[in-house]
């Protein structure tokens, strides 16, 4: 028998505001066609004034443990992937340890930008099957709205806001794919590639927070390359096959390269969760708040074999294969 991190609760939160793409028209030179032609992307949540990353990962989490049937003071871990933290420090996972009311466990945020679900997902993971926790909160959590430059065009149209979570819970299984819970995982990072998208501030550099800058052309060719080949890592590692994958949920960045990475993988439009549309790219927070979805709508039931992947700055990449 192995140990597996299950998933027994999961949860999302988007902010009320929603901008159209008719409403950035309007403050930069660009079109809903333009948009939705390059990006797939119609539409976006924007978090209100006052209205923190830890709110948004509040509710998430909140959801997370409905869905589970769980109380805050069940869970022992708390791994925050945000790139949009509320402050520098103490982390936002310990705020949002404060707001669900816990004194007891351990919190702490993890930074991959766009692969930072997978890598706390990972992270929280390897914590269980390590016996150093037994119940783990995994949040995607991201106020991108923050550090836009609403006058580039070619940035502050891709990204929203929103939040998403999942529980994960120990339990016992006999080693196979037919496990329930996390079957594999695997991270990589390339920081030669720092310039292709970075944010130009930080503490310790310019002590301002500063805009996201992105070489859009550089990042697409990189992320159908390397978000093809982290998927089939996963399969390898397994022993699966695309067939066997019910539910495909990449990180959502641009329906082109989701499009591109499914027809590498030879997976068809039934299994693959598209949200970027409604959501645009929220960062960390982006494969939560589509499985949260897919789970809603049907399209995720307890057994299927779900196929996880993103590329964010850094360069991080990551994928995971789970059984939910």
């Amino acid at each position: 028998m192995v140990r597996r991190s299950v998933v027994v609760g999961c949860g999302g939160y988007l902010p009320k505001r929603i901008v159209t793409n008719a409403e950035l028209a309007q403050r930069v030179d660009t079109s809903d066609e333009w948009i939705v032609e390059r990006t797939g992307i119609r539409q976006r949540h924007i978090a209100a004034e006052g209205e923190l990353t830890s709110d948004l990962a509040t509710a998430a989490a909140r959801a997370a443990l409905g869905s589970a049937g769980m109380a805050a003071s069940e869970v022992d871990l708390i791994v925050l992937a945000t790139s949009t933290p509320d402050e520098t420090f103490p982390s936002t996972g310990t705020i949002v340890q404060s707001k669900l009311g816990m004194t007891s466990g351990t919190a702490f945020d993890l930074q991959a930008v766009c692969s930072g679900f997978v890598y706390a997902l990972a992270t929280a993971d390897n914590f269980i099957k390590a016996g150093q926790a037994d119940t783990a909160l995994v949040i995607g959590a991201e106020t991108f709205s923050r550090i836009l430059d609403w006058e580039d065009r070619t940035t502050c149209v891709l990204f929203g806001d929103g939040a998403g979570a999942v529980v994960l819970q120990a339990a016992e299984g006999a080693g196979t794919t037919d496990d329930r819970g996390v079957l594999t995982t695997h991270l990589h990072s390339d920081g030669r590639h720092h310039d292709m998208l970075y944010v130009d501030g930080g503490p310790s550099s310019t002590m301002t927070t500063g805009h996201l800058r992105m070489e859009g052309r550089e990042v697409f060719r990189h992320a159908i390359t390397k978000m093809a080949e982290v998927t089939v890592e996963a399969l390898q590692a397994t022993g699966l096959t695309t067939d066997q994958i019910d539910l495909f949920v990449p990180h959502q960045a641009n329906r082109r390269i989701i499009d591109g990475t499914a027809r590498k993988l030879g997976l068809n439009g039934d299994r693959v969760m598209m949200t970027i549309d409604r959501h645009a790219n929220t960062s960390a927070a982006s494969i939560p708040l589509a499985l949260d979805e897919a789970v809603q709508k049907q399209r995720l039931r307890e057994g299927h074999l779900v196929l996880l992947e993103a590329m964010g700055g850094g360069l991080t990449w990551g994928s995971s294969i789970l059984r939910w």
